[in-house]
């Protein structure tokens, strides 16, 4: 049982980043952007989150500002797509060069030419739940006493379900991916509401790198994202552009990180296979259960007012 516990609790563990990061391409998806730069966006706040942690030693700034971060690349993102009507995945693509390279920058600039940052203290990483309240060791302490950015993640899912789908914002967001013109002449802004989406969607995926740097882990280096914002992607489509499937998604490929690590240290299992069992069961999701899933009508059409 503790061996499942422990499988659990991984699976959690790498669950939240994903679950943020969805959350941010559903928001943007909904609203007619495609947003494949969700890893460029994860990658920049995963080194704000973890350089404002290192300095501060606040986890709650730090997770903002790694918001903030994800957002003024989102930014980018939103003026090349709806401002100058440019190809969504081409646009995407550069903001996944970008957040990268910036962030390496960056973090040479604030660690004297170093290529990682410095270690978070232990209290300046994100604070656990129920830690102590369970025995030590048991099935509860082991599956329960996570980092707050599990339970944020599974509440931002129900936040995100509950605007798009019970809240007049919400409807214009889905009228504007779904039929843009007809939400124009029904006098919605279309172009507010699509920045308004990606600018949520870079502050989400902000929160999954921050969500990575300052709880799974307790500090950034240029690999650490690795494909989770494409996973995060792949989960957006996996669930038919809902929140309550991309969450199913979300905990499937965590739970494929978290078999990666509880078998990491086992010399039978060769650790090439283990490190490309994500990327390989994200593939198989995509080709036998996805099949002809179509996300919003006008998803990745600009539109030009008349």
């Amino acid at each position: 049982m503790l061996d499942i516990a422990k499988i659990i609790s991984i699976t959690l563990l790498y669950s939240a980043p994903l679950m943020f990061t969805a959350m941010g391409g559903i928001m943007s998806e909904n609203a007619g952007v495609v947003n494949v730069g969700l890893e460029g966006m994860m990658t920049i706040g995963a080194l704000v989150g973890a350089s404002v942690a290192y300095f501060t030693g606040n986890p709650w700034i730090a997770f903002l500002a790694a918001g903030l971060a994800g957002m003024l690349l989102a930014l980018l993102h939103a003026i090349a797509t709806v401002t100058f009507h440019a190809d969504h995945v081409i646009s995407g693509t550069a903001i996944n060069f970008i957040g990268p390279g910036l962030s390496l920058f960056l973090c040479r600039l604030f660690f004297d030419g170093a290529a990682m940052t410095k270690t978070v203290a232990q209290g300046g990483t994100m604070p656990k739940v129920f830690a102590g309240v369970f025995p030590k060791n048991s099935f509860w302490d082991i599956v329960l006493s996570q980092h707050i950015t599990i339970y944020m993640a599974f509440a931002l899912i129900g936040i995100v379900w509950f605007m798009l789908y019970k809240t007049k914002l919400g409807l214009r967001i889905r009228a504007v991916g779904e039929h843009p013109k007809a939400a124009d002449t029904l006098g919605i802004n279309v172009n507010r509401i699509k920045y308004f989406s990606v600018l949520i969607a870079g502050m989400f995926a902000g929160f999954g790198g921050a969500a990575m740097s300052i709880a799974v882990v307790s500090h950034w280096r240029i690999t650490l994202i690795s494909g989770q914002g494409f996973i995060a992607l792949a989960a957006v489509i996996f669930g038919k552009w809902k929140p309550q499937g991309a969450l199913a998604a979300c905990l499937l490929f965590g739970a494929s990180q978290g078999l990666v690590v509880y078998f990491g240290g086992n010399p039978n299992v060769p650790l090439e296979l283990l490190n490309m069992l994500p990327y390989v069961i994200t593939l198989v999701v995509l080709i036998l259960f996805v099949g002809e899933s179509r996300g919003p009508a006008a998803n990745g059409q600009p539109y030009i007012k008349d």
